[in-house]
């Protein structure tokens, strides 16, 4: 039945579809959310379905599917604009990505024929997952028992002017905060150090770009294997799986992508993106050397290396000051983009420090608290951190959930 809210609708220039979709496991356990509003953000209808095992990629879709079939329900003759946080989806029905899985190919055929049963034109527009609320809850709710089907607004017939983009609507998504505060949001961050090199097996300083540059062992592809195996069940949905630029750090972060999901559509989902805010301490003359060989060349530098945040490592590396600095900003990069989402990083000892101090409140570059932390390749620290929605990347608060983890033997 049409209600006097859709019927206004029907007739209105514009609606907006939010859909997502969400596996716990990758694939596993799957189901999405979509939701109708008419050009003034007023909801108009909400879908909800479990779909049994699954993949991201296929309950993204699922969403997709749903919210085009609310908009051809309730508003057929209105311009439809999809609004979801998967860029997979938004760049491959945008003919930006090539689609290479039959699976996928498939349901974008069905969201193609739904599409042309649109008197409107459809576009679509990626979003952070902070401004996807709405429809990630419904998926939730669909996955814990609470909400199956579909759900019709009722209301008075009236016709909205102006569809509200993504950033005026943000306001009025809810905060993932630890409070009621609805100007903050919560994104959570989960840090994964690369795996074991020759030289960390031999305790040799190694930098970032500027060193010697190793990669991976095979002890150390399977550290790093075992880790995300293990890690892959607890994540749920990853928004964005960043790596530093050093060859260790990107060699740790495509296994960690394989095994999390990005290739069980045959797409690449979660392929890592550089985040030069994640690369190790550039150690300059030092890069490859042991602790001992330093001390033996390079006594006084060593003193005054270790007596002051702000000396260069081997007179032409990086300092600890300059470092944290460059660390900070690459946060600030990450809570700005991924705001409310949850991220995986594959970095470094200093950097992963850094980071760990910034979540405790604490000043890195205080005394000898970066040595007084102990690290193990391939080792998991999981933090989060509340921001200011009105100031996108500026840290109201963080908090240390878990710290060089490690799967059991």
């Amino acid at each position: 039945m049409t209600t006097p809210r859709a019927a206004a609708a029907a007739r209105d220039e514009r609606v907006v579809v939010e859909a997502d979709g969400g596996s716990r496991g990758n694939p596993g356990d799957a189901a999405y959310g979509a939701v109708l509003k008419d050009a003034s953000g007023t909801v108009l209808a909400e879908a909800a379905e479990r779909i049994g095992r699954a993949s991201n990629n296929v309950a993204e879709y699922q969403g997709l599917l749903a919210g085009l079939r609310l908009a051809l329900e309730h508003a057929p003759g209105a311009d439809v604009e999809v609004r979801m946080d998967s860029k997979l989806v938004v760049e491959q029905m945008e003919g930006r990505w090539k689609i290479k899985h039959p699976d996928m190919q498939q349901l974008a055929h069905e969201a193609r024929g739904l599409e042309s049963d649109l008197a409107g034109r459809v576009s679509y527009t990626w979003v952070p997952r902070a401004e996807n609320a709405h429809a990630d809850r419904l998926a939730n709710a669909a996955l814990d028992g609470d909400f199956e089907g579909v759900r019709v607004a009722s209301g008075a017939d009236e016709t909205p002017q102006t569809a509200q983009t993504p950033a005026q609507a943000g306001d009025q998504t809810p905060s993932r905060g630890w409070s009621d505060d609805t100007d903050t949001v919560l994104t959570t961050v989960v840090l994964v150090r690369h795996g074991v090199t020759e030289h960390t097996a031999e305790k040799r300083f190694s930098g970032g770009l500027g060193g010697l540059n190793p990669g991976l062992t095979d002890d150390g592809r399977e550290q790093v294997r075992r880790t995300a195996r293990w890690l892959s069940p607890m994540l749920g949905d990853v928004d964005v799986l960043l790596t530093s630029p050093v060859r260790r750090a990107q060699e740790s972060a495509d296994i960690v992508a394989a095994v999390l999901g990005g290739e069980v559509d045959g797409e690449k989902a979660l392929e890592p993106a550089v985040e030069m805010g994640l690369a190790e301490t550039e150690f300059g003359a030092w890069d490859g050397l042991t602790f001992g060989e330093v001390d033996d060349r390079d006594p006084e530098g060593m003193r005054r290396w270790l007596a002051s945040p702000d000396v260069p490592a081997g007179g032409d590396g990086e300092s600890f000051a300059t470092v944290a600095d460059r660390v900070r900003a690459g946060l600030g990069r990450i809570l700005a983009v991924h705001a409310g989402g949850t991220v995986v990083a594959v970095s470094h000892v200093t950097p992963i420090k850094i980071l760990v101090a910034e979540a405790m409140g604490l000043d890195p570059l205080r005394g000898d608290l970066l040595r007084r932390m102990e690290l193990s390749p391939a080792s998991v620290c999981v933090m989060t951190f509340v921001t200011d929605a009105d100031q996108p990347g500026t840290v109201v608060s963080g908090s240390l959930r878990l710290f060089n983890a490690t799967p059991p033997a």
